[in-house]
């Protein structure tokens, strides 16, 4: 388990790096995109950042590589010199939890849904001395808290095995912004962790659930990707939704995984978008749906395993019944 979680945010750590790199073959460089108001977004080496500015100080959604920290203060800075207060991580992934124990020394406060917590402790545990304590959040909450903050009412919630097992979406309600972490990566197909408690039905519940809560005006920063918009949001489900089906149907057609890996007239109205051009491949992501398919219906052939054999001892039953009265009657 433990040797899963490591490898899982070591293998972040290098696809990331080369997912962000710039054209002109820079290591990384930032870029701060005003979304609404006071609300910002900073993309860069990592995942994107949220940012509220106002009278009460800097609120924060992830904070990317430790690598990365000094640039981060310096564009925060370029709009306010207060300090960042509190700080959500959306997952525990470490391209949106690196710069932790940074922040946690100049005195934010970090927030998390309690799995990321969890999952960030059993990396130390295994990890001993290379991975400082100050990167724990030191607030953690079940499934939802509420912020009032820069005049705000700020609402994070957690949406259930999705991306990972912690994910947190947060909503500024006044300015109408989501931020939706990894669970939405826009015109991209995204990674789910599985390993680490990550699922497609829980991603798709997760999108779902967002679209409630949200409306057609809201700006969506994901978690990787350009800001984006409701309808931006409606075809990441879409897109889950209809090749999940897809890969069902060859699923129960018996079709195996190194065959439907190179079926690429699934995903030729996607991949034809650029779907298939960021850090999932569509081979990839292909192998990652067959697999949730292949779990699904395993319970459900197992079940119905179950099911023929109970009825076929039904079926037995009532012919020895059948039978004892009728030779009872002769």
């Amino acid at each position: 388990m433990l040797s899963k979680l490591i490898f899982s945010a070591l293998l972040l750590l290098s696809v990331f790096t080369v997912y962000s790199q710039t054209d002109t073959g820079a290591k990384f460089n930032t870029k701060l995109i005003k979304v609404n108001n006071m609300i910002y977004m900073l993309q860069g080496k990592g995942g994107n950042i949220g940012l509220s500015f106002g009278p009460d100080g800097v609120f924060m959604i992830d904070d990317q590589y430790a690598e990365g920290f000094e640039q981060i203060q310096k564009d925060i800075k370029s709009i306010s010199n207060k300090p960042v207060q509190f700080l959500v991580n959306t997952h525990f992934h470490g391209d949106h939890t690196g710069a932790n124990a940074a922040l946690a020394e100049t005195g934010t406060i970090i927030f998390s849904q309690e799995n990321v917590r969890t999952r960030l402790m059993e990396m130390i545990t295994a990890e001993k001395t290379k991975i400082p304590q100050e990167i724990l959040p030191v607030i953690t909450f079940s499934e939802d808290l509420t912020f009032h903050f820069n005049g705000e009412k700020i609402y994070v919630f957690h949406v259930h095995n999705a991306h990972t097992d912690g994910d947190a979406m947060v909503y500024f309600t006044n300015s109408n912004v989501l931020h939706t972490g990894d669970v939405f990566f826009n015109g991209k197909y995204p990674y789910i962790d599985t390993e680490n408690g990550g699922s497609l039905n829980g991603s798709l519940a997760g999108i779902e659930k967002a679209l409630l809560v949200i409306n057609e005006d809201t700006k969506i920063m994901p978690g990787h990707g350009n800001v984006g918009t409701y309808k931006d949001l409606q075809n990441a489900a879409n897109m889950l939704s209809i090749l999940y089906k897809r890969v069902t149907m060859n699923y129960i057609n018996k079709k195996t995984e190194e065959e439907v890996a190179k079926m690429t007239d699934l995903t030729l109205e996607y991949d034809k978008q650029g779907y298939g051009s960021g850090f999932i491949s569509t081979e990839a992501f292909l192998r990652m749906l067959y697999k949730e398919v292949e779990k699904e219906r395993s319970d459900i052939d197992g079940n119905a395993a179950k099911n023929q054999k109970a009825r076929e001892k039904l079926e037995q039953m009532q012919k020895e019944n059948n039978d004892s009265k009728k030779e009872k009657k002769d």
